[in-house]
């Protein structure tokens, strides 16, 4: 245990004095926004190829968007090793995508 009247050995850095945050846990935030970004947009795949099926509809629009929710999948899977730029290039795309799939209302 640290005696307070000593001055402390390994001070903890001062994020007060505008030092930007550590690299790893920006990277690691911006997985995550990425990761949750893609999950959202296979959710919402998901959601349609049940509406689909319940509906009866043809087989060529189910594998359709089977096929989207597929590619999506592999997306995340690629975050897993991707670097910092393929993981915003990413974010962004599938911010993107995620905006249009809700604002096409289907």
């Amino acid at each position: 245990m640290h005696d307070p009247a000593t001055p402390d050995p390994h001070p903890a850095p001062d994020r007060a004095g505008g030092q930007p945050p550590d690299d790893d846990l920006d990277g690691a935030a911006d997985h995550e926004v990425a990761v949750e970004l893609v999950g959202q947009v296979i959710a919402w795949y998901s959601q349609r190829i049940f509406a689909a099926r319940r509906a009866g509809a043809s087989p060529q629009a189910l594998n359709d968007l089977i096929a989207q929710r597929l590619e999506c999948v592999r997306d995340r899977d690629r975050l897993d090793t991707a670097d910092p730029q393929e993981t915003a290039r990413l974010a962004a795309l599938y911010a993107a995508r995620l905006k249009e799939l809700q604002n096409s209302g289907s």
